[in-house]
């Protein structure tokens, strides 16, 4: 019995604790992917535009190198809170 009641003390808590939790907003997400493609070495010196909502970034513009639109998509899908990434980057090398 006493088993029970720890297990759904700790359920009741935890659960407050998520539900607290604030869920992040596209503009928080828009700053990450940002700051993550910036970072990006392999991604420098791209033209790439970033699209956030609900959660879904959209990643357009032109780059050099097919390298540099995979890893501009790997480096937003590596940002907490992003749901999915649709990649239409173009690759147009001079």
């Amino acid at each position: 019995m006493k088993l029970v009641l720890l297990a759904l003390t700790l359920f009741v808590l935890f659960s407050a604790a998520l539900a607290g939790a604030d869920p992040v907003t596209d503009e928080t997400l828009y700053d990450q992917v940002r700051i993550k493609i910036a970072n990006n070495r392999a991604v420098g010196g791209g033209n790439i535009q970033v699209e956030v909502s609900n959660g879904v970034v959209v990643l357009t513009g032109t780059v050099k190198q097919d390298k540099q639109k995979q890893q501009a998509e790997k480096a937003a899908k590596k940002v907490k809170g992003v749901k999915s990434v649709e990649n239409k980057i173009r690759v147009a090398p001079v």
